[in-house]
């Protein structure tokens, strides 16, 4: 029988890892051909995640878990559970129930029909802030205008991969990571499940809105450079502006003497030019610190302890 790894990142999720278990056990169940094992990845939680976990390690030998020394982020976390999934078939998915792991049967049986990979997207985002739901539609439709690679809307992190799109995914060793992109990036054959939003079933969502917004950042700068020629296109539409303006004023001047007046439209202009210099300067400043955590060749994450080292 081919192995199934279930990758479950877990970030203060204590409420929530035995419903997440039982839930998918049950469904697990009910697959055939393959063999289940349950990976927990534990980021640095200071809850008592990592005990509810090794709970159910005591009670199933089926389950391994890893923990980190800190909090190192959800990107950090799949990698980890890629890196030491066991199985010929590696799926991920949330801690919080949010993936239904009643879709497993559908992307199992996706991957007998020839597909290298089936992964979900969510097709509405009811129970989110209006606010919130409209900034992501926006981020996608942008993110795809600027970049060669195609995320999809709605695209979720619960998919089930053959080990050869999994070891195409870790071969990808940069540090500064935005999965959904690496996923589309590294190509294969995909099939696309589709999927009703779902509330968690216990606890707080870890993602605030700036979390996101950040996320967002680093999505557009990790896998598209129009950023930077944006800048630079404003950079040369300000000089033919300011060169026109020149022309202006001394023709103005020659014509009508005295005219060359108003310093506070000259005080609005120098500070509208300054903010666009600093936006610009961001943007470059962006870019320089992805490549300067990129040269510092830090591991994604470090592990505190695991499943069959002698702390369980």
């Amino acid at each position: 029988m081919e192995l199934l790894s279930i990758v479950i990142p877990c970030y203060n999720e204590e409420k929530t890892v035995p419903a997440c278990y039982e839930a998918v056990r049950a469904v697990a169940g009910q697959l055939t051909g393959v063999s289940v094992e349950y990976l927990f990845v534990d980021d640095g939680s200071t809850d008592g995640t990592l005990s509810a976990i090794k709970a159910l390690a005591d009670g199933d030998k089926a389950v391994r878990w890893l923990s980190f020394s800190r909090n190192f982020g959800k990107e950090a976390a799949l990698y980890a559970g890629m890196e030491h999934a066991r199985g010929g078939l590696v799926a991920v998915m949330d801690a919080d129930l949010q993936d239904p792991p009643a879709l497993l049967p559908e992307l199992l049986n996706a991957i007998r029909e020839g597909y290298d990979c089936a992964a979900v997207r969510r097709v509405d985002r009811k129970g989110e802030p209006a606010i919130r739901s409209f900034c992501a539609r926006q981020f996608y439709k942008l993110i795809n205008k600027m970049s060669h690679t195609e995320i999809v809307d709605g695209a979720r992190d619960f998919r089930l991969m053959t080990r050869q799109m999994v070891d195409a995914v870790l071969s990808v060793k940069e540090y500064n990571r935005f999965s959904k992109g690496i996923f589309s990036w590294v190509g294969f054959k995909t099939k696309w499940i589709e999927t009703a939003n779902l509330p968690r079933v216990a606890g707080e969502s870890k993602w605030s809105f700036f979390r996101l917004l950040l996320y967002a950042l680093d999505g557009i700068a990790a896998f598209s450079t129009a950023p930077l020629a944006i800048a630079s296109v404003l950079g040369l539409i300000l000089c033919g502006v300011s060169g026109l303006a020149i022309v202006f004023i001394i023709v103005r001047e020659l014509i009508w003497r005295g005219s060359a007046y108003g310093w506070a439209s000259l005080v609005c202009i120098i500070l509208l030019i300054a903010g666009i210099q600093l936006f610009c300067m961001g943007i470059l400043g962006q870019y320089l610190s992805k490549t300067y955590l990129e040269t510092k060749k830090r591991p994604l994450y470090v592990l505190r302890e695991q499943s069959g080292d002698g702390h369980d």
